[in-house]
């Protein structure tokens, strides 16, 4: 379909020159009226996770899911059958988002697609005058990522990027704690995300179901190059660049958030990745691991500034489950077990010998919240909490827990991880043409 998509290239292009539109006008939402909110996509994530975090707070903050677009006939009545049967509720479905936002109108809606579709899908729904949850990661390349921000900064819409950590009540701990100054400087992170889930992000059976005309192939691809159609591509998107980067995309952005959201570095200064398909030989692109080295720190970083970030992510065994444990010289701050500790401080021995006071850490506890590495986790604490607070922002036009900024950022540290790995070259990023570069 060339037509559509010249159309949409040129609409998002568009963009960045929009301002608050008559649509967004009409949609100011009153203390007293209903938030009609439309799903795009009815994926697993929106079933088993999304869904359920929004009907938590959907009654107090007085909000109804009325529609679904999803372009795969399957998904449009599984939407409808669901949300009848579990909340008994009917829900309209289209075929399209064009369908959804010339028919149904909604005040918001909730991005649940494929990856390299959620920048584009935002700036489709900003467009639209909707206010957005969007999934992350929130761009793959840096081209949908400068044009989903410049739509999106353009707009008045209030959008809440999928990096529910910022939710957590423990993170907010332990971001307080850092910003006090008793943590100290963060000298080291290292951060892992491991399982043992052969099936994880497979999806054999449903590709064998589906047929190419079930589904609007052409639509699914938007930006990306034309192909044949191809079933495992449509459904197990995130084994197969250019749809997905695979882990740091699902996985990695979400603890990398945290990295900038708690040194107030927005992206790092370079990048060096290695990793491949080690285990599962299964016609997969994108690596099954992969470990990722990162440097933080001021432009003109001078000795005793910035810090290194160590991450690494294995599919095929889940020892250690997910780490994420920031280092000073005084201690360790560890966002897996919720503890402060003085592990690994300056002790009295080895600081007397240099003529320096001893740094350690008091031992303390931040909330029992904590992080989760299971494919379907159901509405977790986080997720519930982030979803409340983006329902919240609706109602006070408040700026949510993760804006657009916070997506911007964490796709600019996923897109330099990818390129180093695809490229074996160390990664830096030009903040002057916001642009990934290899050295």
């Amino acid at each position: 379909m060339p037509n559509r998509r010249h159309f949409l290239r040129t609409s998002i292009l568009g963009a960045a020159g929009l301002s608050m539109t008559a649509r967004s006008y009409a949609r100011i939402i009153g203390a007293n009226d209903r938030i009609n909110v439309s799903l795009v996509g009815f994926s697993d994530r929106a079933r088993y996770s999304l869904i359920p975090a929004f009907m938590q707070a959907a009654g107090d903050l007085k909000a109804d899911i009325t529609a679904v677009s999803d372009i795969w006939n399957r998904r449009r009545t599984e939407a409808q059958a669901f949300f009848q049967e579990k909340y008994q509720q009917k829900i309209t479905a289209y075929r399209n988002n064009e369908e959804l936002y010339d028919r149904e109108k909604p005040d918001a809606v909730i991005i649940s697609t494929a990856d390299f579709q959620h920048a584009l899908h935002c700036i489709e729904a900003v467009q639209a005058g909707c206010d957005v949850y969007v999934e992350k990661p929130l761009a793959e390349t840096m081209e949908d990522n400068r044009l989903v921000r410049a739509a999106v900064n353009a707009s008045d819409r209030i959008v809440q990027v999928g990096s529910q950590r910022r939710s957590g009540a423990n993170y907010h701990a332990a971001y307080d704690f850092i910003q006090s100054g008793t943590f100290g400087k963060i000298t080291m992170v290292e951060m892992s995300w491991n399982v043992n889930q052969p099936g994880r992000w497979r999806r054999p059976a449903l590709v064998a179901s589906l047929r190419a005309e079930d589904t609007d192939w052409n639509r699914f691809l938007l930006n990306r190059p034309l192909e044949p159609f191809d079933a495992r591509k449509y459904l197990e998107y995130r084994l197969f660049w250019p749809y997905s980067s695979g882990i740091p995309g699902q996985w990695m952005s979400h603890q990398i958030d945290t990295v900038h959201w708690f040194s107030g570095f927005n992206y790092p200064r370079s990048v060096t990745a290695n990793g491949g398909i080690y285990c599962w030989n299964d016609g997969r692109t994108n690596p099954d691991t992969m470990t990722a080295v990162f440097e933080y720190g001021p432009e003109d970083l001078q000795p005793g500034q910035g810090f290194q970030v160590v991450y690494s992510s294995r599919m095929h065994n889940a020892a250690g489950g997910t780490k994420e444990i920031y280092y000073s010289n005084g201690g360790s701050l560890n966002l897996d077990t919720n503890q402060i500790t003085p592990d690994g401080g300056l002790t009295e021995e080895f600081a007397s010998a240099m003529g320096m006071q001893p740094f350690l850490l008091k031992p303390a506890s931040l909330d029992a919240t904590r992080a989760e590495t299971g494919a379907n986790t159901g509405s977790d604490p986080m997720t519930s909490a982030h979803m409340r607070n983006w329902l919240s922002c609706l109602r006070s036009r408040h700026q949510p827990h993760a804006p657009i900024s916070a997506g911007y950022y964490h796709s600019i540290a996923n897109i330099m991880t990818r390129v180093a790995l695809q490229t074996g070259r160390r990664v830096q990023f030009n903040k002057d043409a916001q642009e990934v570069e290899v050295s």
